[in-house]
């Protein structure tokens, strides 16, 4: 699980780091940085008299003494006056250099606050953009599980524009109950080792019939399994093993229990998220889907936005699941 986002209180999140967003004299204050000060014990605050402070931008770290992770990375965030005071490029870097020093720890997971976006005034939406944006960039070339910590759902916010328009392509398409020729059982969270069995009706709806191939195809694909059809689409579009489950936001051994086993039978949202990693159009997504026992409804609210994205073309699965977190819908490749 790569990039999750979790609503939770970020000093009970077990990572092997979790991020303060500070203040620069790293002393304490309000909001994220005063709980974790409280959680983590008076220790912290004798430690952080050390270091001096840190500027805006930059990243210090320290043990975390009470809290379940191991350390905490002290970050301060910028203060949002109205944009053009280069606030977006040291947001931008306060998760990058708290991801670097992570990594030269040799830290396998961090969990990130909304940085900046309390006290500090950065608007909600433009500050989890930057968020997504630079923590996506990190894993496409490294290993590390990060998750992305919002209290409530006060604290998350998705751009106007971007869930207004999401919003009036789940009410043009959503149907509210299943046709009655498709009838799919799945589960609402379904693992990938737990999965049992997905039904689908002999009857396949048109729209499923449009990707038209040629005779030869459809033979030579007929018995082909999942775990063959995603190797093939890997081969043809040209990607590598590590590039195609990083982009799909799944975790490598995961990806090596697919690879090995022939007929190894994945969760919904597993499948879409590697249809997402190959950039599929909705004819080939299907395709992919229906290998794995699964199809696309327009009565499942989280089927509807991953076509949305898919028409959009944007396969930035971190940007996907970002969407899916606002609406309240499982996340892709976790």
């Amino acid at each position: 699980m790569p990039l999750e986002m979790i609503r939770n209180d970020i000093t009970k999140v077990h990572a092997d780091a979790i991020v303060n967003a500070a203040n620069s004299s790293l002393l304490g204050g309000g909001g994220v940085d005063g709980a974790i000060h409280r959680a983590a014990g008076p220790e912290l605050l004798i430690e952080c008299r050390t270091l001096g402070g840190c500027e805006v931008g930059r990243a210090k770290i320290t043990k975390a003494y009470n809290l379940p992770a191991k350390y905490i990375i002290h970050t301060v965030g910028p203060i949002w006056h109205d944009g053009k005071r280069n606030e977006e490029k040291l947001l931008a870097d306060c998760y990058r250099n708290s991801l670097l020093l992570a990594k030269d720890y040799n830290l396998e997971s961090v969990a990130f606050p909304l940085i900046s976006s309390g006290a500090f005034g950065y608007p909600k939406d433009k500050a989890l953009k930057t968020a997504i944006s630079v923590i996506g960039d990190f894993l496409l070339s490294n290993e590390m599980t990060v998750f992305l910590v919002v209290y409530d759902k006060a604290s998350f916010m998705l751009s106007e524009k971007l869930f207004s328009s999401i919003t009036q392509y789940i009410d043009d398409k959503y149907i509210g109950e299943q046709p009655f020729n498709l009838r799919v059982r799945e589960r609402d969270r379904v693992s990938d080792i737990d999965f049992e069995d997905s039904v689908l009706s002999m009857e396949v709806p048109e729209h499923f019939q449009e990707h038209k191939r040629s005779l030869d195809d459809v033979l030579m694909q007929l018995d082909e399994t999942f775990s063959q059809m995603l190797l093939r689409l890997i081969d043809e579009k040209g990607m590598t093993d590590a590039e195609t489950y990083k982009k799909a936001n799944i975790d490598r051994k995961l990806f090596s229990k697919i690879r090995n086993d022939i007929n190894y039978r994945p969760s919904k949202p597993t499948v879409l998220a590697f249809a997402i990693a190959l950039g599929l159009n909705l004819d080939e997504t299907k395709d992919l889907l229906l290998k794995a026992g699964f199809a696309l409804s327009h009565s499942s609210k989280f089927d509807i936005i991953i076509q949305y994205f898919i028409e959009e073309g944007n396969y930035n699965i971190f940007e996907i699941n970002e969407a899916l977190f606002a609406f309240d819908q499982n996340l892709l490749g976790i």
